[in-house]
């Protein structure tokens, strides 16, 4: 205790901060400064502190003096003051500390109070606006514990808030963000001084559903360190959903594959990661709906994707499964539906094919949704997405948004699938007028037609071949221009009208002239704006060579593998233009001599053009396989040619050989 000595309560009568002294057994108040006077009211001196502290609600600060005096040890403590019932004023708050000293009248104590109530309005104010707002408040502390200060953790998780930030929090915490909430935690605390820190992420709410939850934490520095962090933390499930569909749904607008297959790969890779872990595209083999009951309908997987991290997906070899009844419940209904895998990761048998059953397993698969592909009322096949390892089962929202962009991606396969019907109807018109090359006595020949691989690109290229009954041989290769159903049915026409015209001038008619005749047909029927094609007469000769004229509208220029010699390029000196183009100018007729054993190759521009290449490149490529491959027999030879191709065009080819003489 302090001497009564060396108390001079002179040094307290300008203070701040309320001091009253009191002594004696009965707490006589026997000092009181001008502070106290204004913020407890005036106190009569002399008086026992029960007199002179008459409130009803004094009995804890008297409790507070009696247990100072006998203890010898100091309290501390916050109050308030309320005002009496329709009184004006608002309530006050203070905290006081009650220290034992002696007096000249014995041991007694000293109390200083300090008014608070501005400081603790403004944090009730704060707290009100938080709360206003829907928002959690906490303070994390540098030990890890963490407190409440406006409170909703239990409210959104169903658990108790158990303050502190360590392995029971994390639990709560997506398992897809965890770490890029630690890297953004770190990253913060790591600056100097350390910095604010704003991250959003996926807390487990009750019911085991997840939300999405916004926090931003702001440190408390003292000493240039973060002794705190106060942080708010808001739901923003329903705006991040808003966002997500936009985002997701702006760029299913974006997909424009022309292949069905295209148009599916890009939507899967849309869908992962954000809604799946993985997802397969399935496609029924049976294109009328309602399936039949007793029909084999199967089902052929035709896209995929998997996020990083899990095994390697599958290669796409056209795998396919049959129909099943659960399947089929799952197609009528037109509705998704999750199964619950295993702890092994395996599958109901029969909802995927066997090669992604089995990297269900390897990937430790937890739930396998299907979704139903519906377009225009019918059912084309249906998704299966999965998650996997840690990731939660998918929630109904979840089902819901994946349900919803399959729905949204239906203007783009629609698309895809006018563009299929569209290129199998040119494909058929294109095959029929291939017709199988005629026997030659003397040569042999032959030809193929492969059609380039994506949907956009369905071409006007053709060949022909006919023999006149002289033994004359012609033989045609031209490419319209155009990728499209307009372009093959364009194409039929002028093969239809060059073999017309042919057969009709004869065999002494020259390949410029029938060339020049096709010309003016075309322009004046207005069947084909812009078309190149070779029209050659091969006649033998009685020394067993065989004679070649030939007429070029500006196609690629013929080429001539000689028994005996190195491939080369039949150019003519004079370059005639394409037909339609430059209708006045001459056509011109050239001259070449084939001996026994030479082949002779028409191609149309899809064998030798690349985009990432030039066609004198791509001429050059061709002279070198030609060489390479020229002893094989002609149909191994175009296919070993045909591997030069990119198959981002169509491409046509009919190949001459002389038969060696015996």
């Amino acid at each position: 205790m302090s001497p009564a000595g060396a108390l001079d309560l002179k040094l307290f009568d300008e203070t701040v901060a309320a001091v009253a002294l009191f002594a004696g057994p009965e707490h006589r108040l026997i000092y009181q400064n001008a502070a106290c006077s204004r913020m407890l009211g005036a106190r009569p001196l002399g008086r026992p502190a029960r007199e002179a502290f008459a409130e009803p609600d004094a009995g804890e600060f008297l409790t507070v003096l009696d247990d100072v005096v006998a203890t010898g040890q100091p309290r501390q403590l916050p109050d308030s003051r309320e005002p009496d019932p329709g009184a004006s004023e608002q309530a006050r708050y203070f905290v006081y500390s009650c220290t034992p000293v002696t007096t000249p009248h014995g041991p007694g104590a000293m109390v200083v109070a300090l008014d608070t109530t501005a400081e603790t309005m403004a944090f009730e104010r704060y707290e009100a606006l938080v709360a206003a707002v829907s928002q959690m408040v906490w303070v994390l502390r540098a030990d890890g514990s963490a407190q409440e200060i406006v409170p909703g953790w239990q409210e959104l998780t169903g658990a108790p808030w158990h303050g502190w930030m360590d392995e029971r929090w994390d639990a709560y915490i997506h398992p897809r963000d965890r770490e890029g909430l630690r890297q953004a935690w770190r990253s913060a605390a790591a600056q100097e001084p350390p910095g604010i820190f704003e991250h959003t992420f996926r807390v487990r709410a009750a019911g085991d559903s997840y939300r999405h939850m916004s926090t931003r934490c702001v440190p408390i520095l003292r000493n240039g360190r973060a002794e705190e962090w106060v942080a708010a933390t808001t739901d923003v499930e329903d705006t991040w959903g808003a966002a997500l569909r936009e985002r997701l749904l702006a760029q299913v607008a974006e997909v424009s594959g022309g292949s069905l297959e295209e148009a599916f790969a890009a939507v899967v890779k849309i869908i992962v990661p954000e809604l799946a872990d993985a997802c397969v595209i399935l496609l029924l083999s049976h294109e009328e709906w309602p399936l039949p009951e007793n029909a084999t309908v199967t089902a052929r997987r035709v896209a995929s994707a998997t996020r990083p991290g899990l095994p390697a997906r599958p290669a796409l070899l056209g795998q396919s499964v049959i129909v099943t009844d659960t399947v089929r419940e799952v197609l009528q209904s037109r509705t998704p539906r999750t199964f619950h895998l295993l702890g092994d990761g395996q599958a109901p048998p029969g909802l995927v094919p066997a090669v992604t059953e089995r990297w269900l397993t390897a990937a430790d698969a937890t739930s396998l949704t299907l979704i139903p592909l519906v377009v225009d009322d019918i059912v084309l096949g249906y998704a299966a997405a999965s998650t996997n390892g840690d990731t939660p089962v998918p929630g109904p929202a979840d089902i819901e948004l994946l349900r919803r962009v399959f729905h949204l991606a239906q203007r783009p396969i629609r698309r895809a699938l006018d563009l299929q019907q569209a290129r199998r109807t040119a494909l058929r018109l294109q095959r029929a007028h291939l017709t199988h090359p005629p026997a030659v006595p003397g040569a042999r020949l032959a030809a193929c037609y492969q059609p380039a691989s994506s949907a956009n690109e369905i071409g006007g290229d053709w060949y022909d071949a006919v023999m006149f009954s002289d033994g004359t041989l012609v033989l045609d290769i031209g490419d319209v221009a155009g990728h499209d159903l307009t372009a093959a049915t364009a194409m039929g026409q002028m093969r239809s009208m060059l073999r017309g015209l042919a057969w009709n001038k004869g065999p002494d008619c020259t390949p410029a002239t029938v060339l020049a005749m096709l010309e003016d047909a075309a322009e004046g029927l207005d069947i084909a704006s812009f078309t190149t094609a070779v029209h050659t007469h091969l006649r033998r000769e009685p020394d067993g060579t065989w004679r070649m004229t030939w007429a070029n509208a500006g196609h690629p220029p013929p080429l001539l593998l000689p028994a005996q010699a190195e491939p080369y390029f039949l150019a003519g000196t004079d370059e005639d233009p394409p037909l339609c183009v430059a209708p006045d100018i001459p056509r011109t007729t050239h001259t070449h001599t084939l001996a026994p054993g030479d082949t002779l190759l028409h191609y149309t521009d899809g064998l030798i053009e690349t985009p990432t290449a030039s066609l004198d490149d791509g001429q050059q490529r061709l002279l070198q396989a030609a060489m390479h491959h020229r002893s094989q027999p002609l149909p191994d030879l175009l296919r070993l040619l045909l591997g030069l191709s990119d198959h981002r065009d169509d491409t046509a080819m009919i190949a001459f050989r002389a038969d060696a003489p015996n």
